[in-house]
């Protein structure tokens, strides 16, 4: 039965994100974006919406809040480059500039013009840099949890990061237990057979994510520096609970920015999209000025 079970895990994994893609209508399409194929998700209608994930994730962090936001946007999802189902290249670098100029290169291929930008974690750091950079090409941003604020507090996570370990990088099950346990407040109902897939998934790509990681956050920029004084339209969120990247962000980005709205979230966590999609895709709409 175990050896059975094993056998059928990871078609049954691949039928469940399918349903549950499905429910937002997204399709996965591939676009050329300089060095790297971009695999990505494409669905709804509306103004276009791209959402970043963050790091050691892929586009699936958003495929349950999707169904609530494709009535009112187009949704693009991509998985970064390094990440997921896109190339992955030994001899590529992916700093922050590098990822930013695939990260253009892939809107500009999609034709989609000025677009709505979100992002967790990393993927909010690189949305807020984007912005900074492009603000003419950003009709507004949703940045929850982003990394990169200087002055926040130091979090839990960065504590270990001081003692020389990083939890984001996973080497047995016991880890991948503890960062989903450090993820969230209360983690999502995840199948036990299935957190086995996304465990595995998280040892094989260890290696490669180690390298971006280095890549990326060895001289990390400032993002209340780097976004001082925006005036694209930005709501921020944070999750109170968060032990990945500390709350006290939220408060030092907003008073950065020029037309900000800060929603700190109870009993919230690192992922507001996947601990609590409704009340996530709620606040979002709401600042957009659309209801559910």
């Amino acid at each position: 039965a175990v050896a059975g079970a094993h056998i059928y895990r990871w078609p049954l994994f691949n039928v469940a994100i399918h349903v549950q893609r499905g429910k937002a209508d997204l399709k996965e399409k591939t676009v050329r974006a300089g060095d790297h194929d971009i695999i990505y998700l494409d669905g709804g209608r509306g103004e276009p919406l791209i959402l970043i994930h963050g790091f050691g994730a892929n586009k699936d962090n958003w495929i349950q809040i999707a169904p609530l936001l494709s009535p009112h946007f187009r949704l693009i999802i991509p998985d970064l480059p390094g990440f997921g189902d896109s190339t992955r290249d030994r001899d590529a670098r992916y700093g922050v500039d590098e990822q930013l100029a695939r990260l253009k290169s892939f809107i500009e291929k999609c034709a989609l013009g000025p677009v709505h930008l979100g992002g967790n974690s990393m993927g909010g750091y690189l949305a807020g840099l984007y912005t900074a950079r492009y603000p003419a090409r950003v009709k507004s941003q949703w940045l929850l949890a982003p990394a990169g604020i200087a002055a926040a507090e130091a979090s839990e996570y960065f504590q270990y990061l001081e003692r020389g370990e990083n939890p984001l990088l996973v080497d047995n099950l016991a880890d991948f237990n503890r960062v989903v346990d450090m993820c969230f407040t209360r983690p999502p109902y995840v199948p036990k057979t299935f957190q086995r897939c996304l465990y595995e998934r998280n040892l094989a790509e260890r290696e490669f994510n180690d390298k971006i990681f280095t890549d990326m956050f060895t001289e990390p920029l400032a993002l209340e520096k780097e976004l001082e004084g925006s005036t694209v339209k930005t709501q921020i969120l944070w999750g109170d609970g968060d032990r990945i990247l500390h709350p006290s962000g939220a408060g030092i980005l907003s008073r950065a920015l020029n037309d900000a709205e800060m929603v700190i979230m109870d009993r919230m966590g690192h992922c507001p999209m996947l601990e609590r999609p409704r009340e996530t895709a709620a606040l979002y709409l709401k600042f957009q000025g659309l209801t559910t």
